[in-house]
């Protein structure tokens, strides 16, 4: 992928070992992980793209995500999120498919264009690579579900995989919001907790897994995420594809 430019920031793929180290390092330091080495590293980096969001006058690195590509849903199992989730209704997906995963951007940094430029840069690799779903873990921070009521409501209602799709249980710890919560949203309150990953996945028609995994040592509820790239609304493809 080649370069891509907006306002003050780079987008490009890791293309050294160094690169590679200063992601695991940006990683660990982002998702406030303890201990070890101070690298969040794990056997599916060396599987992966690895996707960069710099300043491009400092070189500091603000935004990051990698991509794993598969041929189809019969390779779904090699992927991180298959630890998590039992996704045999996904073994018949016919097409194209790429987990996107460790998505992180530095706190510090609230410039819009960051996400902005990070969808961009995606946008432009599902296209060239004629992928037709993306999908990954979408987390929330934190393992308490009771700071998520309204959102997961929120979720249980509107944003449910299809019955043909639907990831199962296979972790241990999970909360079964689909099932357990009887209340109502409130949606100015479920929007506001949404994490702005898995918003943007819902504005492009994403759905989610109706439970959410407890991951203890991410200290995380993530849901699995899927957007099918045919069914996003032609409107927001064309503002996807504006950013590249």
């Amino acid at each position: 992928m080649a370069s891509i430019i907006k306002s003050k920031y780079i987008a490009r793929l890791a293309n050294t070992s160094g690169d590679i180290i200063a992601a695991q390092m940006f990683r660990y330091k982002t998702f406030g992980l303890s201990g070890g080495t101070g690298l969040d590293s794990d056997k599916f980096d060396q599987l992966c793209e690895h996707f960069l969001i710099e300043n491009r006058k400092t070189g500091q690195l603000v935004c990051y995500f990698r991509m794993m590509h598969l041929q189809g849903g019969s390779e779904i199992g090699k992927s991180y999120s298959a630890q998590y989730y039992e996704l045999s209704a996904l073994h018949a997906f016919n097409g194209k498919i790429v987990e996107m995963g460790r998505f992180c951007v530095d706190p510090e940094v609230k410039d819009a264009d960051v996400l902005r430029l990070a969808w961009g840069a995606m946008t432009h690799y599902v296209d060239t690579r004629g992928v037709d779903l993306v999908f990954g873990c979408t987390s929330f921070h934190g393992t308490d579900a009771n700071a998520y009521q309204d959102a997961f409501a929120m979720l249980r209602d509107r944003h449910i995989a299809p019955k043909r799709w639907l990831p199962r249980v296979k972790a241990p710890d999970v909360f079964r919001f689909a099932s357990r919560l009887r209340r109502k949203p409130d949606m100015k309150q479920a929007m506001r907790a949404m994490p702005p990953l898995l918003r943007t996945y819902l504005v492009m028609g994403g759905w989610v897994s109706d439970h959410a995994v407890v991951d203890s040592h991410m200290n995380t509820l993530h849901v699995f995420t899927g957007v099918e790239i045919g069914m996003i609304p032609p409107a927001r493809k064309r503002l996807l594809r504006a950013l590249t």
